[in-house]
This record gives structure tokens, C-alpha cells and sequence, in this order.
């Protein structure tokens, strides 16, 4: 191998370790790793906050690969810096069981921030993860005591500076002054199907400065040029950062780089060795030289000195603000405060009709004063959400605001929220009505991969929105998030099952939750002769029974319980044994015991009739082969609510009728 300086020795170390890694696995995407390397590693080794014995510390900086199909490059470093990530876990790329997969996986002890992949969700969550460092450092910071202090880094792609969701993040946090984000671009002028310049040729320095951001350029081998523009964008406290990198994708293959070749599929086994020969490397797959991984194993000790240097901080901390050193300790454990469940409001049916919206934006600010991690706002829906807490000033404008107006961004909402959740130290919501969940549905997918503990408030839940006609009732949304895997679908049926289905969600630290709220009021149940709203935690439960076993069960959800129980009531006058089962969530339904499940379901009835607003398609899972489903099919209608539910048959006639029906055959 020919001489070299240590800092190229690193770098080609990164490039080459990248391409064996998606060569053994037959697949991946080598060329950003290549071209990226540069950046990456004076990023890694001169700037980055980071303890690889203790990859969780608090006061890290957070480093988001928005570009996840360069996830080598991540796993290149996190080996190479002495994290968990072994050479038999890059050997095993993309394998099943390996802590290596094709795009990033949530693993903070592994070191990886946030799980990337779908491009500009990083760039989005990033976003969030620096509104939580400006949140925390309000809250904790005293003179002298910056116990928080750290910047989130990105490295992002032009297909992450393309989708939309960055540019309303990127409105975002140049409208909150987020200075502490710096993004590194990678402008390597490819995408997947040739030239950026057959579909983007627009002026993006142009438009991120527009949008208040602070613009560097540098060339992707200008080693101290990187550094520089790195060093400036930091003192920029008042701006984003985003330093457009002009770099040139699968560097050193001789046939590959700059062309989209290099993009998605293996280098092959004889362009490699060409690209050995060409970056003077041996011809030996997986060679990591012993003064690279010196050099790069620095950060161990780097990382042990930085986090002891806050350690003695927080301990002269700890001792001059106690209550504030208690309050981070709870925080960091996800422990709620003691006495919050005291205070949460109890409605009466004298208290007459309560819409559950109305009822959430109760609890919310009955809650705010003690679970002051508690964080959010609305896509610019705050009125209408009930998201806004009262005595509170906004975030943004005065120390620890909490009320986040998100603007009209409902997407970079759901990423931010992401990103908030993240720093394991907040709580954050984030509200609109139920039909923008569409705009919002990639990143709650990551919540929900990532297992993030975001809460989500979507009112004006279906055709009871009324005269705004089918572009806003939402007829498949309830069915849409309800297949979404590890996220909790809560729609309670009055105002004190909105106060349950917040604690459900407050309590569960390890999903996200989506409380589905109605916009029209309801009647709030009488508890003394029906069950308590508290078997909601249980998912679906027996909400008003007849004695003996039923002739039929009668389920429903939200809203639609109320004209499900009068109709209950009804029937059982008749001599028709008839039960009232409120399935207010799936999830949490079919997390219970089989036995459980039996006695709220008896396999024994068949008779069963399901009443929802919204599609049918997930109850026939509850209603049988046997059972009827009541629900809309079809877009809804412009028309005042109460017409609406009568013309789609969802009046307490019909369900009588369809039950009489149903126990005929």
C-alpha cells in the first residue's frame, strides 16, 4: 500500500469497509458511503459530542443519516469510533438478525439516533430533536450551567432536499431560529434515474437562505474547507445551517463514480479490485489498517473525557439546584410525576353534551402544570384541536414555551414530533383533524418503528364534521391507522373516556398513541348504570349487558356507542338480550388474555353487529362470518351531522332494525 497521511488512510478505511460490506451482502447502496466519507469523518473526529461507551449520554450531539441508504457509512463509523457495532456485524450487512440492516434502525445504545431511510424524514426529525434541546435548555440551564448544550448534525441527500417534508421542515426551523442544526449536503449531482438536472434544478442554496438558514459551499476533498464552514456554522445561534457539499458519488471506482451505477447495487467484485488499486489499497475485503483504527478509536477516550467534563458540571449543578437536578432525574427515568392522575377532570352527564375534543383540550390544561414535559401544539388547528395550553407562552417566543405552532406543515409536524420524543425526555402532541393524518403518515410509521412515545390528537373523526363535506370526513382513516403496527388507535366514546385514553397514552412510554376525537358533542355516559370509562385501558369492554348470555353483541366505537346503547336499550324491552361492547381500541384489545377476550366476545354468539362511522373492513374480525357491520363504504356527503348519520344508516332505528335482521337469520 502506498503512503499516505492518516487522515486519507481513514477516509479510504471508511470507503472500503462501506463497499465490501454491500458486496458480501449482494446488495445496498455503496456509492454515498464513497463520495460521503470525507465529510463524515471530519465531522466524526473534529466536531461530534460523542461517548461510544456510553452512546445515551444526555448532553451528546445527535447525528442524523437522512440519507439512510448510505447506512455503511453510519455503521463505518460507529465500528471505527469503538461503539457496539462489531466487523462481524458489518460482515453480516443486511442479514437477518443483524444489527446492521439495510437503512438505520433506532438503537441509541448502538449509537443510532433515529431510523432513517424514507428520505427527508431525518432531515424533518432532526428538526424536532433541536426543538427539544432549545426546550430542555430553557427549562435546566441556569448561569454558568449549560447542563444542556448539543447540536444536531445531519448528513442529507438530494433526494432528502427534494421531498416535500423538508422543505416545510426547513421553513420551520428557520422560522424558530433553530442555530443549533447543521446539516451537511450532499450535492453529488445523481439520483437514481441519471442527473439531478433531468428534475432538479432549482436554486437550493437560494431557498434554503430564503427560508433563513445560513449557507456555506464546499468541495467534498477540501478537508479544512469542511472544517471551516463546520466551525462557522456553529457560531450561527440565530440560524440553521446547511453546508452544500459538492461531492462525487462511489469515489474512486474507476467506472462507477458520478454514475448513478453507483447508487444502489454492489461495485462487483472486479471494479472493487480496481478501486483497491486506484485508492492504493491491498486487495484484502474488510482491511481496517492498525493507524486508522488508532486514529479513529480516539474518540473513546475523547468521549470519556468530554461526558466526565459534564459529569463534574452536573455534580456542582446537582448541588446548587436540586429541584431542578431531581426533576432531570425523573425525566430521564420516564417517570411521571407523583399526583398527576389526581388532577385530571371527572365529567357528569349533567354536564350535558361534551364534545370529546373539547373534553381532551380539558385534560390537556387541567395536566400541563404537573407533567411539564408535556410539549406540542397543531398544524395551525389549535382552536379547533383544543391543543392550546393556556397559561403557557408560545415556543419560540419566551423561555419554555410549549405551545408549538407547527404552521400549515402537518407532515414536518409528525417528523418533529419524532424528533422531540427522541431525546427520551419529553412527551410531545401534536394535533389536527383526523383526514390530514394522510399528510402525517409516513412519519408515524417511523414512531411507531422506532417506538416512539408521540400523541397524536385528530379531531373531527368523521362524517359528525357535517357540512365540510367528503374532502374532509375522514371514511378510511380509522381503518388505515388501525393496520399500522405498534401504534394505539384510542376513540373514546365521551369525555371521560378522553380522560382515560390519555392516560393510556401518557403512561404507555413505548408506542405512539392516536386519540381520535369527535367534533360534535355527546352525551357523557351515566357510569352508575353503565360501566366505568377506566375498562377502556383494557381496549374493548362490556360498556351495558343484558343478564344471561346475550342473543346479540352490539360493538361500536367513539361516537357511535351512544346511538348503539339506545338502541340496546330498546331491543331489551322487546325481550332481546342484547350487549354493549365499546372497542375503543383494537390494540390494546387484542393485547389482553384470550380468557379476557372470551368473555367480552363469547365464541358461543355469533350474532353481532358492528356500528362505525368509517369504513367496515376491520370488524369483521369481531363480528364473525355470521355478523353484520354498519359503517360507510363510500365517501361522505356535504350536509348538516344529523342528516348525515341518518342517511348512512347510522340512527338508532337502523341499528334496531339490522339487529332484528341479524337474529332472523
Amino acid at each position: 500500500m502506498k503512503k499516505t497521511n492518516t487522515d486519507e488512510l481513514c477516509i479510504n478505511t471508511i470507503r472500503m469497509l462501506s463497499a465490501d460490506a454491500v458486496q458480501k451482502a449482494n446488495s445496498g447502496h455503496p456509492g454515498m458511503p464513497m463520495g460521503d466519507a470525507a465529510m463524515a469523518y471530519v465531522l466524526w473526529t473534529k466536531f461530534l459530542k460523542h461517548n461510544p461507551k456510553n452512546p445515551i449520554w444526555h448532553n451528546r450531539d445527535r447525528f442524523v443519516l437522512s440519507a439512510g441508504h448510505g447506512s455503511m457509512l453510519l455503521y463505518s463509523l460507529l465500528h471505527l469510533t469503538g461503539h457496539k457495532i462489531l466487523l462481524e456485524d458489518i460482515k453480516n450487512f443486511r442479514q437477518w438478525g443483524s444489527p446492521t440492516p439495510g437503512h438505520p434502525e433506532y438503537c441509541p445504545e448502538c449509537g443510532i439516533e433515529l431510523t432513517t431511510g424514507p428520505l427527508g424524514q431525518g432531515f424533518a426529525t432532526g428538526v424536532g430533536m433541536a426543538m427539544a434541546e432549545k426546550y430542555l435548555s430553557d427549562m435546566f440551564n441556569q448561569p454558568g450551567f449549560p447542563v444542556v448544550d448539543y447540536n444536531t448534525y445531519g448528513i442529507v441527500s438530494d433526494g432528502d432536499i427534494m421531498e416535500g417534508v423538508s422543505s416545510e421542515a426547513a421553513s420551520l426551523a428557520g422560522h424558530l431560529k433553530l442555530g443549533k442544526i447543521v446539516y451537511l449536503y450532499s450535492d453529488n449531482k445523481i439520483t437514481i434515474e441519471g442527473k439531478t438536472d433531468i428534475t432538479f434544478t432549482e436554486d437550493v442554496a437560494g431557498r434554503f437562505e430564503a427560508c433563513g438558514w445560513h449557507v456555506q459551499r464546499v468541495t467534498g476533498d477540501d478537508l479544512k474547507g469542511i472544517e471551516k464552514a463546520i466551525a462557522t456554522a456553529k457560531k450561527k445561534k440565530d440560524k440553521p445551517s446547511l453546508i452544500i457539499v459538492r461531492t462525487h458519488i462511489g469515489f474512486g471506482s474507476p467506472h462507477k463514480q458520478d454514475t448513478s451505477d453507483a447508487h444502489g447495487c454492489p461495485l462487483g467484485e472486479e471494479e472493487l479490485k480496481l478501486t483497491r488499486e486506484r485508492l492504493g489499497w491491498p486487495d484484502k475485503k474488510f482491511y481496517i489498517p492498525k493507524e486508522a483504527l488508532k486514529h479513529m478509536r480516539k474518540a473513546v477516550q475523547n468521549g470519556k473525557k468530554v461526558e466526565t467534563s459534564w459529569n463534574t458540571l452536573w455534580g456542582r449543578y446537582s448541588k446548587k439546584y436540586p429541584e431542578l437536578a431531581q426533576k432531570w432525574g425523573s425525566l430521564s427515568e420516564g417517570k411521571l410525576p407523583e399526583g398527576w392522575e389526581a388532577v385530571l377532570p371527572v365529567f357528569k352527564p349533567t354536564d350535558g353534551f361534551i364534545a370529546t375534543r373539547s373534553a381532551s383540550g380539558k385534560v390537556l390544561n387541567a395536566i400541563a402544570d404537573k407533567l411539564y414535559h408535556l410539549i406540542g401544539g397543531s398544524a395551525d388547528l389549535a382552536p379547533s384541536n383544543n391543543t392550546h395550553l393556556k397559561k403557557y407562552p408560545d415556543f419560540g417566543t419566551a423561555k419554555r414555551g410549549r405551545n408549538i405552532h407547527f404552521g400549515v406543515r402537518e407532515h414536518a409536524m409528525a417528523a418533529a414530533l419524532n424528533g422531540m420524543a427522541l431525546s427520551r425526555m419529553l412527551i410531545p402532541y401534536g394535533g389536527t383533524f383526523l383526514v390530514f393524518s394522510d399528510y402525517m403518515r409516513p412519519a408515524i410509521r417511523l414512531a411507531a418503528l422506532m417506538g416512539a412515545h408521540v400523541i397524536y390528537v385528530f379531531t373531527h373523526d368523521s362524517i359528525g364534521l357535517g357540512e365540510d363535506g367528503p374532502t374532509h370526513q375522514p371514511v378510511c382513516h380509522l381503518t388505515s391507522l388501525r393496520a399500522m403496527p405498534h401504534l394505539n388507535v384510542i376513540r373514546p366514546a365521551d369525555a371521560n373516556e378522553t380522560a382515560e385514553a390519555w392516560k393510556i397514552a401518557l403512561k404507555d412510554s413505548g408506542r405512539p398513541h392516536a386519540l381520535i376525537l369527535s367534533r360534535q358533542g355527546l352525551p357523557v355516559i351515566d357510569r352508575g348504570k353503565h360501566a366505568p370509562a377506566a375498562g377502556i385501558a383494557k381496549g374493548g369492554y362490556i360498556l351495558s349487558d343484558s343478564k344471561g348470555t346475550p342473543d346479540i353483541i352490539l360493538l361500536s366505537s367513539g361516537a357511535e356507542a351512544h346511538p348503539v346503547l339506545a338502541a340496546a336499550e330498546i331491543m331489551r324491552r322487546s325481550g332481546t338480550k342484547a350487549r354493549v361492547v365499546n372497542m375503543a381500541c383494537f390494540e390494546l384489545f387484542e393485547r389482553q388474555s384470550a380468557a379476557y377476550k372470551n368473555h367480552v366476545l363469547p365464541p358461543t354468539v355469533e350474532k353481532r353487529l358492528a356500528v362505525e362511522a368509517g369504513s367496515t373492513l376491520g370488524w369483521y374480525k369481531y363480528v364473525g362470518l355470521k355478523g353484520e357491520v354498519i359503517g360507510i363504504d363510500c365517501f361522505g356527503a356535504s350536509a348538516p351531522a344529523k342528516v348525515l348519520f341518518e342517511k348512512f344508516g347510522l340512527s338508532v332505528d337502523n341499528i334496531v332494525n339490522q339487529s332484528k335482521k341479524l337474529l332472523k337469520k
